[in-house]
């Protein structure tokens, strides 16, 4: 992971929303998606500072895709229709689905302790945290100690090629105390999922990233998605793709579209499109990846009394994230890597979905703006 505090960060959602997304009588309150607002939510390239945007809009209520700026700041090519991403934290919603065929099939129980799968990778005193509550993080998990600090450009570009294993991530949390008993609290946290693909690989015999592409990509014809790690944990996109690049502190810009993804593993190292990202999350909202008894899990927080550590309600499912504006309730996972944002989001009628992806350029710049306005725009009713 890239250091304590990056570990957090690199994989942090940015708050959406969704809500019921039907008014009186079951009639539908979306109207077709506004055109004009949706332009201007992408072409704002300046909050945050970004080289490049896409943006999906489909669902019954209507269509639009629009891009905006250059996909390569260095040669002014600009974003193409399959443009590839690194797309971060939205790894969590295939690996949480996977465990979930798995749990279906009878195969992970997911009120098992997680040390019932991974004995020797857990203390003792982390015995009672369950696969359930990896998957809605509410784990309790110390934070990590002995990650590098990833706090200024030059450092990440510094430590850009280091290579981990899911072992040597899982031991940077190990030394300490759990942080709250396993499901009083919720507290987003990566290493929860490092931790599942490590009980998917136990009880598959197989990598995760390979378990996913058999279970998940294959079926659905996602060809412009992979999982590094299963490819020997490659630095490069293969193919067209948007190019990620950082603003160092004398103001340069450098391009570190290469990277070598073991620091996030199964919290956030996914490549993938908008357009996969379409297909996936239409599948999954569907049914066509599972058993609506195990969907439900998805769209299901923890009780009311379970909250975040600052106080706020839940807002984390087993593998996705909620939220509500102008109203209108989605669901979904945003995620970021360095030098990439990007967030897949629809309501569970699937009126709306929206599914962007854009390459802001300064570190530790909060990437909301982008996400808000476009939901915004995709929500707000037309007078």
């Amino acid at each position: 992971m890239a250091a304590g505090a990056a570990v957090a960060a690199v994989g942090t959602p940015v708050p959406v929303a969704v809500a019921d997304s039907k008014g009186e009588a079951g009639r539908p309150t979306l109207p077709p998606p506004d055109a004009r607002a949706l332009r201007a939510a992408i072409d704002d390239l300046g909050h945050p500072r970004a080289s490049g945007a896409q943006l999906r809009v489909s669902g019954s209520a209507g269509r639009w895709y629009g891009t905006s700026g250059v996909a390569d700041p260095a040669t002014g090519r600009p974003v193409g229709l399959n443009d590839k991403v690194r797309a971060g934290s939205i790894t969590k919603t295939f690996v949480a689905t996977a465990a979930l065929q798995l749990a279906d099939e009878g195969r992970l129980r997911l009120e098992s302790p997680v040390r019932h799968y991974l004995p020797t990778l857990l203390p003792e005193r982390f015995g009672a945290i369950t696969v359930a509550q990896l998957l809605n993080h509410t784990s309790g998990l110390p934070d990590h100690v002995g990650l590098p600090d990833l706090s200024t450009p030059e450092a990440v570009l510094r430590h850009r090629f280091d290579r981990w294993t899911p072992q040597q991530i899982v031991a940077t949390v190990t030394g300490g105390q759990l942080k709250f008993r396993p499901g009083s609290k919720q507290e987003y946290r990566g290493i929860n999922y490092v931790l599942a693909a490590l009980v998917i690989e136990q009880v598959t015999g197989r990598p995760y990233g390979l378990v996913i592409r058999n279970r998940i990509l294959r079926p659905l014809r996602l060809g412009h998605t992979s999982f590094p790690s299963a490819n020997g944990n490659e630095v490069s996109i293969h193919g067209p793709h948007m190019h990620g690049c950082l603003e160092m502190s004398d103001g340069t810009l450098t391009d570190i579209t290469e990277f070598d993804m073991s620091v996030s593993h199964a919290d956030g190292e996914i490549v993938t499109s908008t357009g996969d990202m379409h297909r996936f999350l239409a599948a999954l909202f569907s049914g066509s990846l599972l058993p609506q008894r195990q969907l439900r899990k998805m769209f299901t927080l923890p009780p009311k009394h379970v909250r975040m550590l600052d106080g706020s309600p839940a807002r984390y499912s087993t593998g996705l994230q909620t939220a509500t504006v102008n109203g209108v309730t989605l669901w979904g996972k945003t995620g970021e890597q360095y030098g990439y944002a990007a967030g897949m989001f629809a309501t569970r009628d699937q009126q709306r979905r929206l599914v962007w992806a854009f390459t802001p350029v300064r570190l530790g710049a909060s990437q909301s703006p982008m996400a808000q306005r476009i939901a915004d725009a995709a929500t707000t009713p037309r007078r």
